[in-house]
This record gives C-alpha cells, structure tokens and sequence, in this order.
C-alpha cells in the first residue's frame, strides 16, 4: 500500500498531528510506504520518529518551482499513490491530493472540497453549528476513515544526538559560569499575529519573579527568526545574568527549540509550536492563550496551565485585535501566570535542567 499524508502548515498543528502518524505506522506496519507533504524546512520537526519513509516539501508560495504545487504534483504523480489523507482543510491540499492521481483521498468536506474528495467527513456540529477540535482529533478522525484503529492522543517528538549536543552547546554559551539549574523556556512568538503576543515586559516580569523564587533556575527565551529583537527586549527588561535568549544564535533550527524544550523543568508560551513540543516532551506548561480557543490547540497533555480570561470578546481568533484593546493580553497579568507558573514548578519539582522525560526517545 503507498499512502499519501498532506500535513498542515502550521508547527503545532504538526506537532497535533503526530497521534495520527503513529496510530497510521503501527496499523499499516513496515510493508506500505508513507510520503508525507510538508513545508520544506518542517520536516526536521518529525526526523527522528521513523513513521514516515519519505517526505516531499511542498510551499505553494515557494521560490523554488520544485516546492510550489506544480512542481510537487509532478513528483508525487509518478509514486502512484493508492490513497492519500488530506489533514488540512484547504481547497488547496484538497486539490494537490486529486491532482496527484491518489485513487482514494479522503479528508473532512470544508471549503468546497467534496468535489475533490472520495471519502469526505463531515464536521462535528453543535447546536446547528459547526464545532471546532484541534487537529489532533480531525487527523485522528481521517485516518479512522481508513480502518486505522484510533490509539492514543499523546503528541510525541524526538530528538538526534546532534540536536542534543547542539543543545548543550547552546546553554553553555549561555550559562557558562552558571550551576546546573531549573531551565524555563520562554516563548512569546508566533506566525499567526500580533494578537498572540503577551508582550516583553510581562515576560521580563515573569522572569524576575521566577527568580525571586527560584534563584537557582536560569530562563532561555526562545525566538524564531523574526523575533530576535522582542526576545532581546524580555532579556533586556529582565536586567538578570540567568535570563538569556537564543536571539543572537546564528541559526535557530527546530532541533534546537525541540533538545531545549525537552530539559526544561518548565516551558511559559502563548499560543505558538513551542507549547505543542512541551506537550510531546511532557513538559510542564503554561499556555497563554489570549484571543485563541482552547478547543483548537488542545492535545493530551496532562501537566498543562491554560491562562485566559473569560472576555465577551474572547477568544476572537483575530490576528489583530478588531476592537484595539488587546484585552484578551493586557488584562492577563504576571501575578496570574507566575501563580500558574509556580504551581507546576512545585509539583514538578525533579524536572532540571537536562533531566530526561520518562517518555523520552532519541533518535
């Protein structure tokens, strides 16, 4: 059997992902082929969990021809695909499955796809509306459509030796004459917009207090590319030698935030793919969710703090707040968080940094 999986495009929606591709490797077994599609430079986000033999990139806004839609149609077209799972809900990755020639192609019945779709699921409803769930539930969802038994709702991710040592690497750089201590990641990042910001100044507050209360433990604020300069603004409020950031790293590739994360006694993040890889490392988290439905980023994970307050206008899912207040952020203050915060660290308390999750693989 040779089976196509069209994979979302957003980190965490990837990360939610991971259930399906276990549950989808374990039911097929080593005897059929499974190709994922995958934007070019997240496919580092699953190297190491071995359920996919071959991953094809795709980025339909892409420099290279090679990764823009005709481009990938062509490639996928000559594997001769028997069925392919449609995890997001484009028209766009309907219409890459249909053109790739994939005799079945099943997937859930969103923006005009029926049409492009053989097996079409259609979305859960309440009260005569449609109802939101995360992907870990509709990817789960899809692969059952196919007789895949549905298995455990755990995200997992793995990490290299490379990654590991980078890691490492990375810290002493940071802490070089810092003791071995509690490790928290920061992360105020996120693609979506500016409405998922908590802001540098609550997260340099965040810092101090955590040290207040904990002196031995040392905070890494986590950045993407494009967030150099905020991370660089929380290490600057903080004004503390054990807050550093990795925003003057010369890269900052996934298997780096994946090793970091895995060690951290406990990860603070608005609604953004760190959060998710906390949550397939175990890691004690808080979530700030401002203007984001919990329903949408839920996966199981059991030492999870969700940090939101119940607004009329909340959760918007807007990428700019449409009533310039910003509310759903503004009004969610440090002490509530560190509350949150504080809580996990002492229930949690053998988490240091370095310590391995019971659950943990390395590739």
């Amino acid at each position: 059997m040779n089976i196509l999986v069209v994979l979302p495009r957003w980190v965490g929606d990837l990360v939610m992902t991971t259930p399906m591709l276990r549950a989808l490797r374990g039911h097929v077994g080593t005897a059929a082929r499974i190709t994922g599609v995958v934007k070019p430079h997240f496919a580092e986000i699953l190297d190491g969990t071995g359920w996919l033999d071959d991953i094809v990139p795709y980025d339909r806004r892409g420099r290279s021809p090679a990764v823009r839609f005709p481009g990938v149609v062509q490639a996928l077209r000559a594997r001769r695909f028997d069925t392919a799972l449609v995890v997001p809900n484009s028209l766009s990755t309907a219409a890459l499955a249909w053109a790739a020639g994939a005799r079945r192609r099943v997937g859930f019945a969103d923006h005009w796809r029926r049409l492009l779709l053989t097996d079409v699921l259609l979305p859960p409803r309440r009260a005569g509306r449609i109802d939101i769930q995360s992907p870990t539930l509709s990817a789960m969802a899809i692969a059952e459509r196919i007789g895949v038994p549905a298995g455990s709702l755990k995200p997992e991710l793995a990490t290299s030796p490379a990654d590991e040592q980078l890691a490492s690497a990375v810290l002493g750089r940071l802490f070089p004459h810092a003791p071995t201590g509690p490790l928290a990641v920061f992360n105020d990042n996120g693609a979506f917009g500016p409405s998922k910001s908590w802001g540098a100044e609550k997260f340099a507050a965040l810092a101090r207090l955590l040290l207040d209360n904990h002196p031995e433990a040392r905070v890494v604020v986590h950045c993407g590319p494009g967030d150099r300069d905020e991370a660089r603004k929380i290490v600057a409020g903080a004004a503390h030698p054990s807050v550093a950031s990795l925003a003057d790293e010369p890269a900052l590739p996934f298997g780096l935030a994946k090793a970091l994360i895995r060690r951290a006694a406990v990860v603070i993040s608005t609604d953004s793919g760190p959060r998710h890889f906390a949550a397939a490392f175990n890691v004690p988290t808080v979530a700030i969710l401002g203007p984001m439905d919990v329903r949408l980023g839920w996966s199981d994970h059991p030492n999870l703090e969700e940090a939101r307050l119940d607004l009329a206008c909340s959760p918007c899912g807007k990428r700019v707040c449409p009533l310039g207040h910003h509310d759903c952020m503004r009004l969610l203050t440090v002490d509530a968080v560190g509350g949150m915060m504080l809580s996990l660290l002492d229930r949690h308390a053998g988490r240091s940094m370095g310590a391995a999750d019971a659950g943990h693989r390395i590739a």
